[in-house]
Order: structure tokens, then C-alpha cells, then sequence
């Protein structure tokens, strides 16, 4: 039984939750006042009872429901019924009220933070005894590239921002030819580099050219790396994306922002 705990302030959005777990579980399974108590039946007795069968106890936390006395009495004996292990509370904020220090031991459904379908979605995981683990960070780069210009030069800085990449070497995609643009790692003394004509395809079917540039040190957090490029002829500079090389011959791409001065 998942109990439904809430303020009837909160009905629009808490019913959508109910609805959906009456559509998944069964309505018998729901203990949700709108369809658990009927004219004519004792709240009190028909609250004891969906609490006494409650495995799974929903507490919709509001400023709504935690100003109502009646909530308050029912998520007090949910506690006491988790403290001898008998059912699962699990909150559910749905403002940004403050919660009670003693939900707090508990991880709780953030829906005012995340929105009602990730809220639902992970409900329901735990009510089926799920991990509600989903990946946030799918597109991790732990490099990053910023440019900027400096009078007529085009500085690109290479950044890792959580750990030490131990090959420091780059291309940097680009429609200039080797005549037109010159390039070099600022502040080395000595540095691999090359001009590769149509080394870039794109699943477009475009061809850009590569500039690779691998800079004589490790790109640590707090030491970046700098490439310059400046116009060899009136032709703008135009670098379109840097990638990095994590094995060797394979390339990934990394993201390249502006940097504001």
C-alpha cells in the first residue's frame, strides 16, 4: 500500500502523482483520500487503516502541509512505523519550504527542483525497488577551450578543469589554408605542430582543415595551455572546434567558448 500524505492545498499537482501510481499499481494499492474515504466513512478510522497497511509512505512537503495539523499527525506515526522497520517514508518537496530536520536522515523526491515527470519517474522506481540512479552528467569533458582576441591574434586556451590529461596535444579545425593563417603555443620554447589539409570530415560530408599543435606539458587544473593564431593575409581567421587526441590517431572533440575580458 503507498500511503498519500498531503494538504488539499496541494491537489492539483499531488493528484497527477496519485493518478498516475492508481494507473500503474492499482487504485486498491493507492491510499489517496479522494477515492480511499467515501461519504459516510470515519476519516480518522479509514487514515488508522491505510496507515496500518502502509508500506511506502509519500509525504508531500509543502508550507501547505506542514502548517496542517492532520499531515502532521499522519507523517508522525509513519515515522514511528519506520523506526520498527514496517514502511518507507519518503518525501517529496514540492515548494521551497525548509525540511524537517527529522525527514532529513532520508533522501527525499525533489519535484519543486526537478519537475513532476522526473519526480514521478523516480516514485515509482522505488515503489518497484529500483536504483533511481540516472546519469546527469552524460556529456562530461573534463577539457575545455576559451577564445578570445587580442587585437588581430585569436587566443584559444585549453583548460582541464578537474584532473591532470597526459597528452597535451590538440587540433584546431579551421577553413584557413597554411598560407593564410599562422599559429604557434604561446610561451613554449619547443612544440610539436603541423598543417593537415582536409583532415576534418564531418557527418555532413564537410572537410575542414586540422592545425595540431601539442604543447610540451601536461594540461593540469590551474595551468592551461595557450594556442595563437594570427592572419597571414587579409583572410579573417575562422576556428570553428579543437579536438584532443585521447589515444593515438583517435580525436574527441571539446567544447570551445567565448571568454568575456
Amino acid at each position: 500500500m503507498i500511503f498519500i500524505s498531503h494538504n488539499s492545498k496541494d491537489k492539483a499537482v499531488v493528484e497527477q502523482i496519485a493518478i498516475r501510481l492508481r494507473d500503474i499499481f492499482g487504485q486498491n494499492n493507492i491510499f489517496y483520500d479522494s477515492w480511499s474515504i467515501q461519504p459516510g466513512d470515519g476519516i480518522i478510522d479509514k487514515m488508522n487503516e491505510g496507515l496500518t497497511q502502509c508500506k511506502l509512505f509519500l509525504f508531500f512537503v509543502s508550507k501547505n502541509s506542514l502548517g496542517s495539523n492532520m499531515v502532521k499527525l499522519e507523517w508522525q506515526n509513519a515515522i514511528m512505523k519506520m523506526t520498527n522497520g514496517q514502511t518507507k517514508i519518503i518525501p517529496v518537496r514540492l515548494d521551497n519550504c525548509i525540511m524537517p530536520t527529522i525527514l532529513l536522515q532520508s533522501l527525499y523526491v525533489d519535484l519543486f527542483q526537478n519537475g513532476l515527470e522526473v519526480a514521478l519517474r523516480q516514485i515509482v522506481d522505488i515503489a518497484n525497488g529500483r536504483n533511481t540512479f540516472s546519469p546527469q552528467f552524460s556529456e562530461f569533458s573534463n577539457l575545455i577551450a576559451y577564445k578570445w582576441w587580442e587585437g588581430t591574434t585569436l587566443i584559444i586556451e585549453c583548460i582541464a578543469q578537474y584532473y591532470m590529461e597526459p597528452i597535451p596535444n590538440f587540433a584546431f579545425v579551421t577553413t584557413n589554408t597554411e598560407e593564410q593563417i599562422s599559429y604557434k603555443c604561446k610561451d613554449c620554447v619547443m612544440f610539436n605542430h603541423g598543417f593537415n589539409p582536409n583532415a576534418v570530415h564531418t557527418g555532413e560530408g564537410l572537410t575542414f582543415n586540422a592545425i595540431r599543435l601539442d604543447f610540451p606539458q601536461n594540461i593540469v587544473p590551474g595551468f592551461p595551455q595557450y594556442a595563437e593564431f594570427s592572419a597571414k593575409t587579409n583572410v579573417p581567421i575562422e576556428i570553428f572546434g579543437v579536438l584532443h587526441e585521447t589515444q593515438k590517431n583517435q580525436w574527441k572533440s571539446i567544447p570551445m567558448l567565448n571568454k568575456t575580458l
